[in-house]
């Protein structure tokens, strides 16, 4: 006898009991892929949800950056860098010192690997007497900034624009008092200089100082290639002890120098921009444990629905297959009197029940192909049916549960001796 056309007579005769294994498999199969699907979209959910708060906290911090470097325009230098031997009392008290220091000094800093300030520009200060005007002046002498050598691309944008050779910049008190406007040519200490801008008040000694180029400072106060302070902008890096790593870096490349840290709103806003940071970063990371921990408590959920779900669908095609068995008991002795029996009416109970899980697992992929995109959009779709270790298990687990749900009501019906079943009945 053939086995194929006795398997396909047996699943026409019994169609309603076929449909019921079929629909039992698919249930089993739809609760597998609801799961995945599930499970893919609150792990894709949470993926998108930390990179809107990154970005969010990325935009939020590059924000309070501008607002630093803004606040820091002008005069916002915040570590000043100064000879060794001088008298801090004396930079309290008249704003700068009488110490000086070589003027490459600010090359080895420029040209180290110093991570912990941005912007060096040195610079000579010191009070004089304007003859021309018997007027005492602040004196500062300026050049451009000195970048930091080993950042390439990244070096920091300058702050102050410079005073160039022949130019002078005047305070609020000096160009008010004397009528003088930019543009205008002035005597300066036995020097003609073009005044090309001039302050408005301030309120403070800066609305009597004068500036000029450093290179110009150095000659009228007869102190050639010499300083007496290096101003730089700290980097806005978190530290237990910023001051004391900025000390410590600058110390090992400068070890003749002393180091002081003015306070200054563009700091205020540097600590504010740090704390808003750890904050987010904060707020990122609980939401990232809650998200963690509710996609575990998904998982958990989700696998057990799935087990429950498959254990049901085994009972079910065991009990329709034991029932099947013991209903037909009268050609099942019949076929095995015919030779038909034993091992190949295993073979036929397992081989139906095979075409149950493939049938089923066909009619849920199809469901499935429609469903998913519809319910959990195409990311999820294609995360799900493209991973290889779910089409493995979707394409042999029910199959391979259909068959296991079949064994014992088959071996039990093959093991009836056909005589003892003929004569009962």
């Amino acid at each position: 006898m053939n086995l194929f056309r006795i398997i396909r007579r047996e699943i026409s005769h019994s169609r309603g009991t076929f449909l019921m294994g079929v629909s039992a498999v698919i249930i089993s199969v739809l609760s597998y892929i609801i799961s995945l699907s599930i499970l893919t979209s609150s792990k894709s959910s949470f993926l998108n949800g930390m990179q809107i708060m990154q970005a969010d906290l990325k935009k939020e911090i590059s924000g309070l950056e501008d607002a630093i470097r803004k606040s820091m325009k002008g005069l916002g230098f915040n570590i000043h860098i100064y000879p060794e031997k001088q008298d801090l009392s004396v930079i309290y008290e008249q704003g700068y010192g009488e110490q000086t220091m070589p003027e490459n000094y600010v090359e080895k800093l420029a040209n180290s690997n110093i991570v912990t300030v941005n912007h060096l520009l040195p610079r000579l200060t010191e009070m004089v007497k304007w003859k021309e005007k018997d007027q005492s002046v602040l004196l500062i002498g300026v050049r451009g900034e000195v970048p930091i050598a080993f950042r390439g691309e990244n070096r920091k944008k300058a702050l102050i624009d410079p005073v160039k050779v022949g130019d002078i910049v005047l305070g609020y008190e000096l160009h008010k008092k004397y009528g003088i406007k930019p543009g205008e040519t002035i005597k300066f200490m036995g020097k003609e200089l073009n005044v090309t801008a001039t302050h408005s008040g301030r309120g403070t000694v800066d609305d009597i100082t004068a500036w000029m180029a450093l290179s110009t400072v150095q000659e009228l106060l007869g102190k050639p290639d010499l300083i007496n302070g290096i101003l730089a902008l700290e980097c806005n890096c978190e530290s237990l002890d910023r001051l004391g790593d900025i000390k410590k870096e600058i110390g090992q490349i400068l070890p003749n120098t002393r180091i002081i840290e003015k306070e200054s709103k563009a700091l205020a806003r540097a600590e504010a921009r740090n704390k808003v940071k750890r904050t987010g970063q904060t707020q990122i990371q609980n939401f990232a444990l809650s998200q963690k921990q509710l996609i575990v408590n998904q998982s958990i959920t989700t696998t057990l629905f799935v087990l429950i779900v498959s254990a049901l669908s085994i009972g079910w095609i065991a009990y329709l297959t034991f029932s099947n068995v013991a209903a037909r008991s009268v050609e099942i002795g019949i076929l095995g009197a015919m030779g038909f029996g034993g091992t190949k009416l295993v073979l036929l109970i397992i081989s139906r029940a095979t075409l149950m899980g493939i049938t089923g697992t066909l009619c849920a992929l199809v469901i499935s192909l429609i469903a998913v995109p519809l319910a959990w959009g195409r990311e999820v779709f294609v995360a799900v049916f493209l991973d290889m270790s779910n089409v493995f298990i979707l394409m042999c687990v029910p199959t391979l549960l259909a068959c296991s749900a079949a064994w014992i009501p088959a071996i039990k019906g093959s093991s009836k001796d056909p005589a003892e079943v003929l004569r009962n009945e």
